[in-house]
């Protein structure tokens, strides 16, 4: 990659990762967003896709987790998925939150933990983080969603 075209990758990542950190904070001193019982995981959305982007380039991460990084990337930018934001508000981050930590997960068991904790912005162990998520993602989506984002990834 050109340093011209990584630099533009690196602006258009910020760029986008400043937005959703403003819309996510305004949200959260909603009403609505103070009582949202998946607040701590909407609120690291900005964090998971810095993660996503950062992995993308690591040359730890093998060419297929690239191409899943990737495809968490597109889900995290498009305006249109399974809870579309647009429509919803930040609440709709949920599944983009899910899709990230599945692919995380799987990033992880592939690669050395350590690859992905390097590359966290956020606050607490990541590890920890994707397994909370996977954890209650069934009920943070509702079932058929969460089972409609794991076949996105399955081979």
């Amino acid at each position: 990659m050109s340093d011209q075209m990584r630099n533009d990758h690196e602006n258009d990542h910020n760029d986008f990762y400043q937005s959703l950190r403003k819309k996510i904070k305004d949200y959260f001193t909603s009403e609505e967003g103070k009582t949202n019982k998946y607040a701590e995981y909407i609120l690291i959305a900005p964090d998971l896709f810095h993660l996503l982007c950062k992995l993308t380039v690591d040359k730890e991460v093998n060419v297929d987790d690239k191409a899943k990084l990737a495809i968490a990337i597109a889900y995290f930018v498009s305006p249109i998925d399974l809870i579309p934001e647009l429509f919803v508000g930040p609440v709709g981050f949920v599944d983009d939150i899910s899709v990230a930590a599945y692919v995380l997960n799987t990033i992880i068991n592939n690669t050395s933990p350590e690859v992905v904790r390097r590359h966290w912005a956020g606050e607490g162990d990541i590890l920890i983080k994707v397994q909370e998520i996977i954890k209650v993602a069934d009920n943070m989506v509702g079932t058929g969603l969460w089972k409609k984002i794991k076949g996105m990834f399955s081979k």
